[in-house]
């Protein structure tokens, strides 16, 4: 297989797995939960997860943040030295997990519901009959079985692209949602080619 050949096969591959993430409305109370408790009540979103689905939770947050809804990354290691001290009551967090059993995160879930036992939960997993899935009022919001696109079906490849697919469908229907517009977007996003063009939709609008 040469390089044309193998990059047709992982995109087909990545397009099938993306096509296939199955629909629950896990979605709906996701984004409505999103919606009530950042919008309405004016908490955060609080995202987080390691290796690299936190690197994935991060970018959540930052498209997140630049599209009317405040969020953070917070290193689920760090919060167990003080950082869990970014929490409020009315936020909500979103944790990233493929296997669903990442201990950091599970971790995480016992202290911040130890400091704010209310507090909603969403999963974004691959694994949804898990440890974190199972926890009482967990929003899991499941990619679909998947293999590793990784030649040793090792290396988070096809699953990372799904996590962040699930972010884009959170974050646009919470845009859709709060009717975020291009002026909105050019208050949050002032320099490069995506704050002029804001700046030059909003002027349309």
């Amino acid at each position: 297989m040469d390089i044309k050949e193998s990059m047709h096969h992982i995109l087909a591959e990545e397009s099938r797995a993306v096509a296939a993430i199955p629909y629950s409305d896990a979605y709906d109370r996701a984004v409505e939960t999103i919606i009530e408790r950042v919008h309405s009540r004016g908490g955060k979103l609080v995202t987080s997860g390691m290796g690299k689905a936190g690197q994935i939770a991060m970018n959540i947050a930052t498209t997140f943040s630049s599209t009317g809804t405040p969020a953070v990354y917070l290193h689920p290691s760090e919060a167990q030295h003080g950082d869990l001290g970014v929490l409020q009551p009315d936020d909500v967090m979103l944790l990233i997990s493929n296997s669903g059993k990442t201990r950091e995160i599970v971790d995480l879930v016992s202290l911040a519901r130890g400091l704010y036992p209310q507090i909603p939960m969403i999963v974004i997993t691959g694994h949804p009959e898990n440890e974190l899935s199972s926890m009482p009022d967990m929003i899991t919001l499941a990619t679909g079985t998947t293999t590793e696109v990784c030649p040793l079906g090792l290396t988070p490849t096809t699953s990372t692209t799904l996590m962040t697919v699930i972010g884009d469908v959170l974050v646009v229907n919470v845009m859709r949602i709060t009717g975020f517009t291009a002026s909105k977007y050019a208050l949050r996003h002032h320099g490069g080619y995506l704050g002029h063009k804001s700046r030059s939709d909003a002027s349309k609008q």
